[in-house]
């Protein structure tokens, strides 16, 4: 336990030069300033600045967050993809509301995206896995997300098998893969400061436009 203290209260944050942000200057609707934002969080080498939390709720209301890759963000809204069958599969299915959390911490930033979520076709959940790679294909043809697991060894076995045949059929169907998109209602962008003066720009969605509306940190 002492180690763990150590360790965290040696800890610092944000041990760099953060860039400035002008909320003023900023776009009237979110998702410009979000593609600004990633292709420069990009640029200055945050590792893996498409990864996200997902956070959803159980059918008794228990919050759930796990990380997750963006697909695409666009007119429609933010992507991703999973199983139906998953856990959050079938808690988008009961409640089809879920919140987004984007943190690149080379800059000091954060995006959070929270909003109804509606599911693309099953053309476009095929077009989606098979734009991966072969890797990603048997992973979903491996299926069963969430079920309980009896031991590595079936896991294995399970992984080797899909993997030939995404290797033989690169066009396999996995019926259950399902592109998920979250309509924005709100898009909160926060860019730390050095002195704790950090900055919010909140968009929030009324009556078919958006307000921008700074918050306190």
């Amino acid at each position: 336990m002492t180690d763990f203290h150590h360790a965290l209260h040696a800890l610092r944050v944000w041990d760099t030069t953060l860039p400035s942000f002008d909320p003023a200057g900023a776009p009237p609707e979110p998702l410009a300033l979000f593609h600004d934002w990633f292709t420069e969080a990009v640029a200055a080498g945050q590792a893996e600045p498409h990864t996200l939390s997902l956070a959803t709720v159980d059918e008794d209301g228990r919050p759930d967050v796990r990380t997750v890759m963006l697909h695409d963000a666009d007119e429609r809204g933010w992507h991703f993809a999973s199983h139906a069958t998953s856990a959050k599969g079938r808690q988008l299915a009961a409640r089809p509301e879920a919140a987004l959390g984007f943190y690149w911490p080379v800059q000091g930033r954060q995006v959070r995206v929270r909003g109804h979520v509606v599911t693309g076709t099953p053309e476009e959940a095929h077009a989606d896995l098979h734009a991966r790679t072969t890797g990603a294909l048997a992973s979903a043809l491996v299926g069963r997300q969430s079920e309980v697991l009896d031991s590595p060894e079936t896991l294995a076995e399970a992984s080797a098998a899909a993997w030939r045949r995404a290797q033989a059929e690169p066009d396999a169907p996995s019926p259950t893969w399902t592109l998920y998109v979250v309509e924005p209602a709100e898009v909160e962008f926060f860019q730390g400061d050095e002195q704790r003066r950090h900055l919010r720009l909140r968009y929030r969605r009324e009556s078919g436009g958006w307000i921008r509306e700074l918050l306190w940190p």
